[in-house]
Formats: C-alpha cells, structure tokens, sequence
C-alpha cells in the first residue's frame, strides 16, 4: 500500500473570505439594531417591566429593530463562523435560512402585486389601529409624524380619522385642548418658519373642508404611499431586484463550498480508516524505516 496522504480539494479562498467578509458585517449591524431596540426599551421601563410588553395597543417600532437585529444576528453569525471554521452544518443553516428569506420576499412581492386591494385594506386597519395609540408611545408618535411629515398627508384616507384617537376626536365628552385637531406633522410647513408650530393643527377640523386645505394637508397616507410608489417604481424595482440577485449569488456561492469541505473530508477517510485498523492491531505497523521511506 501507498503511504503518499490524501489531499482533498481546497476550499476557495475567494469564497470563503467573501462569505466571511460580508457576513462579519452583517453581523455587526445584526448587534448594533439589537443593541439600539434593547436600549429604546429600557429608556421605556420596558426591560424593568416585562408585562409592558403588551400594554401598547398601536405599533411599538422598537420590535423593527429587535427582529431585524435578530435575524441580522443569527444569520451573520452563521455566515461567518461556518465560512472561517468550514462548518458544513452552519454553512446549510445559513444557505436554508437565507433560502426562506428569498422565497418570502418573493412571494410577499407577489402576493403585493395580486391583492392589492387586500394590502390596501390591510395598511389601512395598521394606520387607524396605530392612530389611536398615537399618544401611548412616544416611539409610534415620531414613526407617524415622521410618516405624515414625508409624504405630505394626515391620517390614513384623511384628516377625519383622527376622529379615532381620543385627544384628538370632535366628540362633546372630549375635554382635551386637542378637541377636534391633528397632529402638527398634517400642518402645511411655512419655509420662512424656523421653529415647528405644535399647536398648528388645533381645532382645525372644526373648520369647513376649503380652510383646512389652508392649514394642513387633507389627503391621506394610504393614496399619497400609493403615488409615491408610481412615481418612484423603478428605484423600488430595482432595489428589490438588486436585493434579490445579491441573495441568489449568495446562495448559489454556498454549495461549492460545502461541497468541497465535504469532499475534503471523504477524501481523508482512508487516512483515518487505515489508523484505526493499526490501533485495533487489525494490521501490524510498518517498521521505522519503511515509514520513513513512505512505502509498504
């Protein structure tokens, strides 16, 4: 018998270090979203209270952070261990669960694209539901001011919802200052005002439609979204195009690696076979000088 070793093919290095390099920082990003939704809930007492947790009624942003954060973590970490080590068991977790994440990005795009009056109705129910507990949180707030400031617009379909929040409803038991308003972020913006107006938006809805066209911006944020998507599909396109060939490159690159870390250990099984038949005394070791030589 030979004594030449068994060599396995190496694995690319190119792919491998691609694989590590990106993943690192995805990874690193994966920490910083954790650590800012971790920190966002304990300047809310939330870390201190658990229960909290529950108590919102709206939205809570912070959740944005913590589950891309989370899956950005989980991925990352994955990624990039399984490429430095050559992990074949890590390397097939990241490739099925980047895999998952592809076919749902798929399918919401086209479920997006077959339902649209379904996803319509759906992003309406979020923004109402997320309305009345506009002053609960203080996260939300600035998600739905930011969201009205943006794209020029109030409320979902309009200003009258919100009638639904109880600050700002038109109804005679209301005894809030708000009574009747919106939020400063509907108000029209003068550029010659340096400091916000926060109370621009009081009682404003207690005046006739063609005065508070003067005030604040009476569409909604469901047909201003709608428009902002139009005018802008060939940047969203190409976005989630960009998106979607990077994740199959990705994909399409873990295989050959796997494959040759599997072949790099299959290729060594003799090796390891022939020591164990010598340890079980199955075959008699080759004198010194025949080991030597490298021949049998």
């Amino acid at each position: 018998m030979s004594g030449k070793q068994f060599k396995g093919h190496e694995v690319s290095c190119c792919i491998k270090y691609f694989i590590f390099g990106f993943n690192i920082i995805f990874w690193l990003l994966g920490v910083a979203f954790l650590g800012i939704g971790l920190w966002a809930w304990n300047e809310k007492g939330v870390l201190s209270n658990i229960s909290s947790i529950t108590d919102l009624g709206g939205f809570d942003p912070v959740w944005l952070f913590l589950v891309t954060g989370g899956v950005m973590f989980i991925l990352g970490f994955a990624g990039c261990i399984g490429a430095l080590r050559e992990n074949t068991f890590l390397l097939k977790f990241f490739s099925v669960f980047l895999g998952i994440i592809f076919f749902l990005e798929l399918t919401a795009g086209v479920l997006a694209f077959t339902f649209k009056d379904w996803i319509k109705d759906q992003l309406n129910f979020f923004i109402n539901n997320n309305i009345r507990a506009y002053r609960d949180d203080i996260d939300l707030q600035n998600l739905i001011d930011f969201t009205q400031e943006y794209w020029d617009c109030c409320g979902a379909f309009g200003a009258d919802d919100w009638n639904l929040n109880i600050y700002f409803n038109c109804t005679d038991t209301n005894p809030s200052r708000e009574k009747c308003g919106v939020p400063f972020s509907c108000c029209t913006k003068d550029p010659a005002e340096d400091v916000i107006n926060t109370q621009c938006g009081y009682d404003v809805r207690a005046k006739t439609d063609v005065e508070q066209k003067t005030y604040i911006h009476v569409k909604g944020c469901v047909p201003q979204f709608e428009k902002w998507l139009q005018d802008n599909l060939t940047l969203v396109a190409g976005i989630f195009i960009g998106v979607a060939l990077l994740q199959f490159i990705y994909l399409m690159s873990l295989p050959g690696l796997t494959q040759e870390r599997t072949g790099l250990f299959s290729m060594a099984t003799p090796v390891s076979e022939h020591q164990k038949m010598l340890e079980l005394g199955m075959i008699p070791p080759a004198p010194y000088s025949v080991m030597m030589t490298g021949t049998l």
